[in-house]
Protein backbone atom coordinates (compact mmCIF):
# COMPACT_ATOMS: atom_id res chain seq x y z
CA UNK A 1 0.00 0.00 0.00
CA UNK A 2 2.79 2.47 0.95
CA UNK A 3 4.49 1.83 -2.74
CA UNK A 4 1.42 2.03 -4.21
CA UNK A 5 0.87 5.59 -2.32
CA UNK A 6 3.92 6.99 -3.84
CA UNK A 7 3.40 5.95 -7.05
CA UNK A 8 0.38 7.92 -6.71
CA UNK A 9 1.35 10.96 -4.57
CA UNK A 10 4.77 10.70 -5.43
CA UNK A 11 7.71 12.56 -4.29
CA UNK A 12 8.52 16.73 -5.63
CA UNK A 13 12.10 15.86 -4.99
CA UNK A 14 12.48 12.43 -6.70
CA UNK A 15 10.20 13.67 -9.85
CA UNK A 16 12.61 16.74 -10.41
CA UNK A 17 15.13 13.68 -11.44
CA UNK A 18 12.98 13.18 -14.45
CA UNK A 19 12.56 15.80 -16.91
CA UNK A 20 8.71 16.58 -17.42
CA UNK A 21 8.43 17.04 -21.32
CA UNK A 22 11.03 15.89 -24.10
CA UNK A 23 11.44 13.07 -26.49
CA UNK A 24 11.27 10.67 -24.00
CA UNK A 25 7.91 12.04 -22.59
CA UNK A 26 6.18 12.37 -26.06
CA UNK A 27 7.07 8.76 -27.38
CA UNK A 28 5.82 7.75 -23.72
CA UNK A 29 2.66 9.28 -24.20
CA UNK A 30 2.15 8.79 -28.31
CA UNK A 31 3.49 5.33 -28.01
CA UNK A 32 0.74 4.52 -24.96
CA UNK A 33 -1.92 6.69 -26.79
CA UNK A 34 -1.69 4.92 -30.15
CA UNK A 35 -1.30 1.13 -29.12
CA UNK A 36 -4.83 1.24 -26.77
CA UNK A 37 -6.02 3.15 -30.19
CA UNK A 38 -5.33 0.06 -32.12
CA UNK A 39 -5.96 -2.04 -29.07
CA UNK A 40 -9.74 -1.29 -28.66
CA UNK A 41 -10.29 -1.87 -32.25
CA UNK A 42 -8.49 -5.37 -31.60
CA UNK A 43 -10.73 -6.12 -28.83
CA UNK A 44 -14.18 -5.09 -30.88
CA UNK A 45 -12.67 -7.24 -33.79
CA UNK A 46 -12.12 -10.38 -31.30
CA UNK A 47 -15.52 -9.81 -29.80
CA UNK A 48 -17.39 -9.25 -32.59
CA UNK A 49 -15.78 -12.54 -34.31
CA UNK A 50 -16.76 -14.36 -31.06
CA UNK A 51 -20.38 -13.29 -31.46
CA UNK A 52 -20.57 -14.43 -35.29
CA UNK A 53 -19.32 -17.34 -34.22
CA UNK A 54 -21.59 -18.32 -32.29
CA UNK A 55 -24.64 -17.08 -34.34
CA UNK A 56 -23.10 -18.64 -37.46
CA UNK A 57 -22.84 -22.14 -35.69
CA UNK A 58 -26.40 -21.90 -33.59
CA UNK A 59 -28.75 -20.52 -37.00
CA UNK A 60 -26.95 -23.13 -39.18
CA UNK A 61 -26.80 -26.12 -36.80
CA UNK A 62 -30.60 -26.06 -36.78
CA UNK A 63 -31.16 -24.88 -40.50
CA UNK A 64 -31.36 -27.45 -44.00
CA UNK A 65 -32.57 -26.81 -47.00
CA UNK A 66 -34.46 -29.50 -49.45
CA UNK A 67 -34.11 -29.27 -53.17
CA UNK A 68 -36.99 -30.66 -55.25
CA UNK A 69 -35.41 -30.97 -58.59
CA UNK A 70 -37.99 -32.42 -60.22
CA UNK A 71 -39.59 -31.71 -63.37
CA UNK A 72 -42.33 -29.48 -63.80
CA UNK A 73 -45.03 -31.82 -64.18
CA UNK A 74 -43.59 -33.72 -60.68
CA UNK A 75 -42.57 -30.96 -58.76
CA UNK A 76 -45.91 -30.34 -56.34
CA UNK A 77 -46.81 -33.75 -56.45
CA UNK A 78 -43.00 -34.84 -55.06
CA UNK A 79 -43.19 -31.43 -52.58
CA UNK A 80 -45.86 -32.30 -50.98
CA UNK A 81 -44.69 -35.74 -50.41
CA UNK A 82 -41.64 -34.60 -49.34
CA UNK A 83 -43.39 -32.35 -46.67
CA UNK A 84 -45.21 -35.51 -45.57
CA UNK A 85 -41.92 -37.14 -44.80
CA UNK A 86 -40.31 -33.97 -42.91
CA UNK A 87 -43.86 -34.12 -40.37
CA UNK A 88 -43.49 -37.36 -40.17
CA UNK A 89 -39.77 -37.21 -38.88
CA UNK A 90 -38.44 -36.68 -35.45
CA UNK A 91 -36.38 -34.25 -34.81
CA UNK A 92 -37.74 -31.82 -37.68
CA UNK A 93 -39.44 -28.84 -35.65
CA UNK A 94 -40.85 -27.04 -38.77
CA UNK A 95 -40.92 -27.82 -42.89
CA UNK A 96 -42.64 -25.58 -44.98
CA UNK A 97 -41.82 -24.75 -48.87
CA UNK A 98 -40.86 -21.46 -49.89
CA UNK A 99 -43.05 -19.36 -52.33
CA UNK A 100 -41.47 -17.99 -55.86
CA UNK A 101 -41.06 -14.41 -54.04
CA UNK A 102 -39.14 -15.90 -51.72
CA UNK A 103 -36.91 -17.45 -53.99
CA UNK A 104 -36.97 -14.73 -56.37
CA UNK A 105 -35.53 -12.82 -53.41
CA UNK A 106 -33.05 -15.41 -52.90
CA UNK A 107 -31.74 -15.20 -56.59
CA UNK A 108 -32.14 -11.25 -56.86
CA UNK A 109 -28.61 -10.51 -55.99
CA UNK A 110 -27.19 -12.24 -58.83
CA UNK A 111 -29.95 -12.23 -61.36
CA UNK A 112 -31.97 -8.67 -60.84
CA UNK A 113 -35.26 -8.08 -59.39
CA UNK A 114 -37.42 -9.59 -61.88
CA UNK A 115 -35.95 -13.04 -62.61
CA UNK A 116 -38.39 -14.94 -64.30
CA UNK A 117 -38.95 -18.38 -62.03
CA UNK A 118 -41.52 -19.66 -64.49
CA UNK A 119 -38.84 -20.22 -67.45
CA UNK A 120 -36.02 -20.98 -65.28
CA UNK A 121 -35.72 -24.82 -64.34
CA UNK A 122 -35.04 -24.09 -60.87
CA UNK A 123 -35.85 -26.11 -58.00
CA UNK A 124 -38.59 -26.08 -55.45
CA UNK A 125 -37.50 -25.61 -51.94
CA UNK A 126 -38.26 -26.55 -48.47
CA UNK A 127 -36.84 -24.80 -45.47
CA UNK A 128 -36.34 -27.41 -42.45
CA UNK A 129 -35.97 -26.38 -38.96
CA UNK A 130 -34.44 -28.82 -36.77
CA UNK A 131 -35.64 -29.15 -33.43
CA UNK A 132 -33.41 -29.11 -30.02
CA UNK A 133 -33.06 -33.23 -29.84
CA UNK A 134 -31.79 -33.11 -33.47
CA UNK A 135 -33.05 -35.76 -36.62
CA UNK A 136 -31.50 -38.20 -38.33
CA UNK A 137 -29.82 -36.69 -41.73
CA UNK A 138 -28.60 -40.19 -43.19
CA UNK A 139 -31.89 -41.64 -42.19
CA UNK A 140 -33.99 -38.85 -43.71
CA UNK A 141 -31.53 -38.83 -47.11
CA UNK A 142 -32.42 -42.78 -47.46
CA UNK A 143 -35.95 -41.97 -46.95
CA UNK A 144 -36.48 -39.17 -49.28
CA UNK A 145 -34.03 -40.81 -52.09
CA UNK A 146 -36.23 -44.08 -51.80
CA UNK A 147 -39.73 -41.85 -51.85
CA UNK A 148 -39.51 -38.32 -53.35
CA UNK A 149 -36.02 -39.66 -55.89
CA UNK A 150 -35.87 -35.49 -56.79
CA UNK A 151 -35.51 -34.68 -53.11
CA UNK A 152 -31.98 -33.08 -51.95
CA UNK A 153 -31.04 -32.85 -48.58
CA UNK A 154 -28.46 -30.04 -47.38
CA UNK A 155 -27.58 -29.61 -44.20
CA UNK A 156 -25.65 -26.97 -44.48
CA UNK A 157 -22.54 -29.25 -42.46
CA UNK A 158 -20.27 -28.51 -45.88
CA UNK A 159 -19.81 -24.76 -45.84
CA UNK A 160 -21.02 -24.08 -41.89
CA UNK A 161 -17.60 -25.79 -40.26
CA UNK A 162 -15.32 -23.22 -42.36
CA UNK A 163 -17.34 -20.14 -41.66
CA UNK A 164 -17.55 -21.02 -38.06
CA UNK A 165 -13.88 -21.82 -38.16
CA UNK A 166 -12.70 -19.03 -40.02
CA UNK A 167 -14.99 -16.49 -37.18
CA UNK A 168 -12.59 -18.16 -34.56
CA UNK A 169 -9.32 -17.75 -36.26
CA UNK A 170 -10.38 -14.07 -36.44
CA UNK A 171 -11.23 -13.81 -32.61
CA UNK A 172 -8.13 -15.61 -31.99
CA UNK A 173 -6.23 -13.27 -34.65
CA UNK A 174 -7.62 -10.22 -32.30
CA UNK A 175 -6.16 -11.12 -29.10
CA UNK A 176 -3.06 -12.07 -30.66
CA UNK A 177 -3.15 -8.51 -31.52
CA UNK A 178 -3.79 -7.37 -27.88
CA UNK A 179 -0.72 -9.38 -27.03
CA UNK A 180 1.66 -7.85 -29.40
CA UNK A 181 0.20 -4.57 -29.09
CA UNK A 182 1.18 -5.08 -25.26
CA UNK A 183 4.27 -5.87 -26.11
CA UNK A 184 5.21 -3.20 -28.81
CA UNK A 185 4.57 -0.94 -26.08
CA UNK A 186 6.31 -2.66 -23.18
CA UNK A 187 9.55 -2.35 -25.97
CA UNK A 188 9.05 1.65 -27.19
CA UNK A 189 8.39 1.93 -23.17
CA UNK A 190 11.89 0.50 -22.20
CA UNK A 191 13.60 2.52 -24.78
CA UNK A 192 12.21 5.73 -23.91
CA UNK A 193 13.33 4.91 -20.25
CA UNK A 194 16.56 3.89 -21.01
CA UNK A 195 16.92 7.54 -22.87
CA UNK A 196 15.56 8.83 -19.74
CA UNK A 197 17.89 7.52 -17.63
CA UNK A 198 21.38 7.83 -20.06
CA UNK A 199 20.45 11.63 -20.62
CA UNK A 200 20.24 12.25 -16.96
CA UNK A 201 23.44 10.19 -16.01
CA UNK A 202 25.28 12.89 -14.11
CA UNK A 203 22.07 13.69 -11.95
CA UNK A 204 21.75 10.38 -10.91
CA UNK A 205 25.54 10.70 -9.80
CA UNK A 206 25.40 13.78 -8.45
CA UNK A 207 22.22 12.30 -6.42
CA UNK A 208 24.30 8.55 -5.26
CA UNK A 209 26.87 11.33 -4.05
CA UNK A 210 24.23 13.19 -0.98
CA UNK A 211 23.32 9.69 -0.82
CA UNK A 212 19.98 8.87 -2.99
CA UNK A 213 19.39 5.13 -2.70
CA UNK A 214 18.95 3.42 -6.14
CA UNK A 215 15.18 2.39 -5.16
CA UNK A 216 14.56 5.99 -4.31
CA UNK A 217 15.92 7.08 -8.04
CA UNK A 218 14.35 4.62 -10.08
CA UNK A 219 10.81 5.15 -8.26
CA UNK A 220 11.13 8.74 -9.87
CA UNK A 221 11.09 7.51 -13.49
CA UNK A 222 8.85 4.59 -12.62
CA UNK A 223 6.30 6.85 -11.18
CA UNK A 224 6.65 9.23 -13.82
CA UNK A 225 6.46 6.69 -17.18
CA UNK A 226 4.05 5.12 -15.04
CA UNK A 227 1.35 8.13 -15.12
CA UNK A 228 2.91 8.75 -18.34
CA UNK A 229 1.73 5.82 -20.05
CA UNK A 230 -1.90 6.03 -17.82
CA UNK A 231 -2.76 9.29 -19.31
CA UNK A 232 -2.18 8.61 -23.47
CA UNK A 233 -3.86 5.13 -22.82
CA UNK A 234 -7.07 7.32 -21.94
CA UNK A 235 -6.65 9.54 -24.33
CA UNK A 236 -6.46 6.67 -27.01
CA UNK A 237 -8.39 4.30 -25.68
CA UNK A 238 -11.51 7.30 -25.82
CA UNK A 239 -10.42 8.21 -29.22
CA UNK A 240 -10.64 4.21 -29.81
CA UNK A 241 -13.84 4.34 -28.28
CA UNK A 242 -15.48 6.97 -30.49
CA UNK A 243 -14.20 5.37 -33.68
CA UNK A 244 -16.25 2.49 -32.87
CA UNK A 245 -18.93 3.83 -32.00
CA UNK A 246 -18.71 5.52 -35.36
CA UNK A 247 -19.06 2.23 -37.01
CA UNK A 248 -22.35 0.90 -39.00
CA UNK A 249 -24.51 -1.05 -36.99
CA UNK A 250 -25.10 -4.55 -37.68
CA UNK A 251 -27.66 -4.70 -40.72
CA UNK A 252 -28.56 -8.23 -42.66
CA UNK A 253 -27.19 -6.29 -45.89
CA UNK A 254 -24.08 -5.40 -44.44
CA UNK A 255 -23.45 -8.95 -42.99
CA UNK A 256 -20.37 -9.76 -41.66
CA UNK A 257 -18.98 -6.21 -42.53
CA UNK A 258 -21.14 -4.75 -40.06
CA UNK A 259 -21.86 -4.96 -36.67
CA UNK A 260 -18.16 -4.83 -35.10
CA UNK A 261 -18.71 -2.59 -32.28
CA UNK A 262 -18.79 -3.66 -28.77
CA UNK A 263 -22.43 -4.47 -27.34
CA UNK A 264 -23.70 -4.48 -23.44
CA UNK A 265 -21.15 -5.03 -21.31
CA UNK A 266 -18.34 -5.47 -23.88
CA UNK A 267 -18.62 -1.30 -23.49
CA UNK A 268 -17.10 -1.15 -20.54
CA UNK A 269 -14.17 -3.34 -21.36
CA UNK A 270 -11.97 -0.69 -22.99
CA UNK A 271 -11.84 0.73 -19.94
CA UNK A 272 -9.54 -2.25 -18.63
CA UNK A 273 -6.65 -0.95 -21.19
CA UNK A 274 -5.55 1.99 -19.12
CA UNK A 275 -4.72 0.49 -16.70
CA UNK A 276 -3.20 -2.47 -18.36
CA UNK A 277 -0.77 -0.42 -19.69
CA UNK A 278 0.38 1.70 -16.55
CA UNK A 279 0.88 -1.90 -15.45
CA UNK A 280 2.62 -2.43 -18.82
CA UNK A 281 4.86 0.34 -18.32
CA UNK A 282 5.51 0.22 -13.98
CA UNK A 283 6.81 -3.13 -15.20
CA UNK A 284 8.97 -2.12 -18.88
CA UNK A 285 10.29 0.97 -16.50
CA UNK A 286 11.22 -1.17 -13.25
CA UNK A 287 13.12 -3.12 -15.16
CA UNK A 288 15.15 -0.53 -17.15
CA UNK A 289 15.65 1.39 -14.23
CA UNK A 290 17.17 -1.15 -12.46
CA UNK A 291 19.59 -2.78 -15.22
CA UNK A 292 20.73 1.27 -16.06
CA UNK A 293 20.70 2.15 -12.42
CA UNK A 294 23.66 -0.90 -12.76
CA UNK A 295 24.79 -0.59 -15.24
CA UNK A 296 25.87 3.10 -14.18
CA UNK A 297 27.13 2.02 -10.90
Amino acid sequence: MSAFRKLIVGDAQADRVVPPSGFTAQLTLFAAGAMAFLCVFALALSLASGRVAHRWSEELARAATLRINAPAEQRAAQTEAALEILRQTPGVASARALSSDEQAALLAPWFGADVPLDTLPVPQLIEVTEADIGYDATGLRLRLQAEVPGAVLDDHTRWRRPLVDAAIALRRLGVVSIVLIGGAMAAMITLAANAALAANAQVIEVLRLVGAQDSYIAQAFVRRFTLRALSGAAVGMVLGMIGVWLMPEASQEGGFLTGLGFQGWGWLLPLVIPLVSALVAFVATTRAARKRLGDLA
